[in-house]
């Protein structure tokens, strides 16, 4: 026999779906043990940037760099990318599609590699991280500073590449596309330095390597949704804060770009040799964090820095593995999920492949299985609220129609990683669009993404060894 509460939260929800001719009302007096409600107006788009600036908060905690950034397409945008427009939800659906099925291809060993790309206590920056679509890849942007006198550039922010880059003069449509910032031109920068052919820079740049040209070194970059970038490998400053520069950073001055829109390049935060992180190890630690936007009424961070070894107070830790196809990613173990409390039936087996993180993918993607088990438990979740369904969206094939309702309640949504680390996700991380944010992807047994609408609100730590999720930080 079902509990008072649940018996309670039936009748109620039977009242509000209209069964007893009753019009949508809120659930919030009968929420059962496991379910959350919240406002749907959390649901709908924002027009009043409403941030309390997270970054400031981190700066009086000690954090050195802070830099005041912005969301793509959101009310906290910059007048310089305010007017970008918005894709469509199925354009972005069906770009983040390709994504997320390049990426699984690549660490099966299947990609064409082309495609797509500890010390006691380190030094810390930090630069904030917003929204760039309310859907959509690569979704987030920081500002830094590129030469000297620093050029402002807003770069989309991509834990799945490593070689960061910007468009730099000379460059005519429609070599470049059009962006709201000023090109970057080297002429310009005093510290500015081309690569030469020949080196060991140059050598290192395995897959991006392009040929040589005027004596100096080129680079290319093809990603999976068929956006290219190709130019000079370059060093130059990359000034994070007013008191954190990067001397001597390389990065790819672009010449001719295909596939993008808006914003000036791209930061590339992964694993390898020519990431930001990578080249910044011996100032940093390797360290570094990022707390994704619930909303784009609202701002994140990016830190760069850290104590390095055991992540601080409030964190859950899990191991940070590596996938050998594919070293750029960051691969964590999934193990569980729990929906309403209670653990899904899932063999350990299903998700023995491990799971990228990765800011660029929006839905969370899992094996058959578990997405069919988690699919099938949160619908039963929801049919005891009796909320009306909606039509498929793109990839997304479990949706609701909230309108008319004042709040909506949901069952909890969590994820066990390997050494128990718990990640409870909040509202933001169970629905997109009034849809379950998952979608199956691959085999059983093989790799799972963990997407950034899951992440939204967490601090997630990145270290050598670990990943870590603290929730509610931004």
């Amino acid at each position: 026999m079902s509990s008072p509460v649940v018996r309670r939260a039936l009748l109620l929800s039977l009242i509000c779906a209209g069964a007893l001719g009753f019009l949508p009302c809120s659930h919030g007096a009968a929420v059962a043990p496991g379910y959350v409600t919240v406002s749907a107006a959390r649901f709908r788009p924002s027009s009043t940037c409403s941030s309390l600036d997270p970054v400031a908060q981190r700066r009086r905690n000690g954090t050195s760099a802070v830099l005041r950034l912005t969301h793509k397409h959101g009310p906290c945008a910059p007048s310089r990318a305010s007017s970008l427009a918005t894709p469509s939800v199925a354009d972005t659906l069906r770009a983040d599609q390709r994504r997320a099925e390049y990426i699984l291809r690549r660490v099966s060993g299947r990609g064409t590699p082309q495609l797509w790309d500890s010390k006691a206590e380190a030094a810390t920056a930090t630069v904030p991280a917003n929204w760039g679509f309310n859907i959509g890849t690569l979704n987030y942007v920081v500002t830094v500073s590129l030469g000297t006198p620093g050029v402002a550039q807003t770069l989309e922010v991509d834990t799945g590449s490593d070689l960061s880059w910007v468009q730099c003069t000379p460059c005519a449509a429609p070599a470049c596309y059009s962006q709201k910032d000023p090109l970057f031109d080297p002429a310009q920068s005093s510290s500015y330095a081309a690569v030469p052919c020949g080196g060991p820079v140059c050598g290192g740049l395995g897959i991006y390597a392009s040929s040589c040209s005027a004596a100096q070194c080129g680079y290319v970059v093809s990603y999976g949704d068929g956006s290219k970038t190709t130019g000079v490998y370059s060093s130059d400053t990359l000034t994070l804060s007013p008191n954190d520069a990067v001397r001597g950073f390389f990065f790819g001055c672009g010449h001719a770009q295909s596939g993008f829109t808006g914003n000036d390049g791209l930061l590339g935060l992964g694993r390898e040799e020519a990431s930001l992180v990578e080249q910044t190890a011996g100032t940093y630690g390797g360290v570094f964090s990022y707390c994704l936007p619930t909303r784009p009424s609202t701002t994140g961070y990016l830190t760069l820095g850290g104590p390095s070894g055991a992540a601080p107070p409030g964190f859950s830790t899990t191991q940070l593995l590596s996938s050998p196809n594919a070293a750029t990613y960051y691969v964590v173990m999934l193990t569980g999920i729990s929906v309403g409390g209670q653990q899904l039936s899932v063999p350990s087996s299903v998700f023995a492949g491990g799971t990228v993180v990765d800011t660029g993918t929006v839905i969370t993607r899992l094996p058959p299985t578990a997405y069919a088990a988690l699919r099938s438990a949160f619908r039963s979740g929801m049919a005891s609220y009796g909320y009306p369904s909606a039509p498929a969206t793109g990839i997304l094939d479990t949706c609701y129609n909230f309108s008319g309702y004042g709040t909506v309640t949901l069952p909890n949504v969590a994820l066990t990683f390997s050494g128990g680390a718990t990640v409870t996700l909040g509202a933001d991380g169970i629905l997109s669009f009034g849809c379950l944010a998952f979608a199956p992807s691959g085999s059983d047994g093989g790799m799972a993404i963990l997407g950034n609408v899951q992440q939204r609100s967490f601090e997630v730590r990145i270290d050598g060894t670990s990943v870590g999720f603290k929730p509610s930080s931004c």
